[in-house]
């Protein structure tokens, strides 16, 4: 869930790179991509194999992210302020998510 660089293998239309520290500690920043916006992230938690929480930095995304394992389970949570035209996109963003979290299932049975 926190190999940035591969993040593109299973979130769509995103390409994902460490801009600052090792990506792989608190303080870190990694910047996503996603059809063409910017998302610049610094991670504020980072405890390994258990959860990876992000402060998102941008113009267009703000908030915080998380990506946690409970059990078997991936969780991926956000608390965003979103823009004022995000009700005109939120029909493509779900579908998306959706999307990617069907990806995120094959790639974590085959990832190596």
């Amino acid at each position: 869930m926190s190999d940035w660089e591969r993040q593109s293998e299973w979130i769509f239309g995103t390409t994902v790179k460490v801009v600052a520290g090792d990506g792989k500690s608190v303080g870190s920043e990694i910047d996503a991509v996603t059809l063409g916006v910017s998302d610049r992230m610094r991670i504020t938690r980072w405890d390994p194999p258990h959860a990876v929480e992000v402060l998102h930095l941008g113009r267009v995304v703000r908030g915080t992210g998380v990506f946690a394992v409970r059990g078997s389970r991936f969780v991926w949570s956000e608390s965003l302020d979103v823009p004022f035209f995000y009700p005109l996109v939120k029909p493509l963003f779900v579908l998306m998510l959706r999307r990617s979290l069907r990806r995120f299932a094959r790639f974590a049975e085959e990832y190596r």
